[in-house]
């Protein structure tokens, strides 16, 4: 659930720290976590280090009698905590976070080398031929051209959850389609990296969106709507509950939103809109409103990315500048 030092974790869900502490002392003798992106590598009590680097010697985290271990991201490293029972007792005897065949850069001659930070670890012969065919199948499909696109779509983690960009335009356009739909809310944590200018392969659209979240909508009245836009669009800024948002114009203040215009018209509390939301957060994530017990929500059963590709498939070539957000969302506070 994420790794926050002493269970500082601002604007996200609880993480390890908040469960360990939360049961009864003991109950777990460890945690192994991910999600938060980071090596769990801890100086004293409740005090990360700072600046780990690969080779570093570590210390797990222990809260409430349980230890918290966590290797890093993207397979860099492998974890290994080493245990002794003995007596009725667990304890841990030692912790490693091992480099994966990382390098650095050094200077040879004045001239700049990347060297392996620790011996190599070879690759298995057998295993490596066993899968390679398995690799160059998923490759094969996994870079199959599906689009095209004249220019950048944004979604780097330090825009997209700072403001509205092209590709949250673009992928709630895409769930407004599917759903008929009137407008799209899209949680930014959702939008997990940009799309380059150029070919568009199955491939980046599964990295954009690799979690297979279902497209859902909610039918509800413009009053349900104002309740539920007045606690979402005000999500703060860096974090994964931010909004992007297509279909819909809004003026956004500290706790409210006011000036809300959908279909070129202004709200109106009686009438009837539907706007789809990914199912994660229909079912609460990010701290969004619940709508599974809605009678107006769906499943509609249809994966989000499968959703993105048929979408770029149907209107390539995409022409980013259609989805440049315009101002159509004002923040006030």
């Amino acid at each position: 659930m994420g790794h926050y030092e002493n269970g500082q974790r601002g604007v996200n869900a609880p993480g390890d720290v908040a469960l360990a502490r939360y049961l009864n002392e003991g109950d777990l003798d460890m945690i192994v976590g991910g999600h938060s992106q980071e090596p769990v590598c801890m100086e004293g009590p409740n005090v990360v280090k700072k600046n780990f680097k690969p080779s570093d010697e570590c210390k797990p985290d222990m809260q409430n009698g349980t230890w918290i271990v966590q290797a890093f991201e993207w397979g860099k490293y492998v974890g290994r905590a080493d245990y002794e029972f003995k007596n009725g007792e667990l304890n841990m005897v030692s912790y490693d976070l091992i480099p994966v065949n990382l390098k650095k850069k050094i200077k040879v001659d004045g001239k700049s080398q990347r060297v392996l930070v620790e011996d190599e670890i070879k690759q298995d012969a057998e295993m490596l031929a066993f899968l390679t065919p398995f690799q160059e199948k998923g490759q094969e499909q996994l870079g199959a051209k599906i689009a095209s696109t004249n220019g950048k779509l944004e979604g780097d983690r330090n825009v997209v959850r700072f403001n509205q960009t092209n590709l949250g335009r673009l992928i709630g356009t895409a769930h407004m389609e599917r759903a008929k739909a009137d407008f799209a809310v899209m949680n930014s944590g959702g939008v997990r990296d940009s799309i380059a200018e150029g070919d568009v392969t199955y491939k980046d659209v599964l990295i954009v969106q690799p979690f297979g979240n279902i497209i859902t909508y909610t039918d509800m009245t413009g009053a349900e709507v104002l309740d539920y836009l007045n606690v979402v669009a005000t999500k703060p800024v860096d974090s994964g509950a931010y909004a992007q948002f297509a279909g819909i114009e809004m003026t956004v203040g500290k706790e409210s939103v006011s000036d809300v215009v959908i279909n070129g018209k202004a709200l109106d509390p009686k009438a009837t809109y539907r706007f789809t939301v990914p199912s994660f957060n229909a079912a609460g994530g990010d701290g969004y409103p619940k709508l599974t017990g809605h009678p107006g929500h769906v499943n509609t059963g249809f994966v989000d990315a499968e959703v993105l590709k048929e979408y770029l498939e149907a209107n390539s070539p995409i022409d980013v500048n259609k989805y440049q957000p315009k101002g159509e969302i004002v923040y006030k506070n």
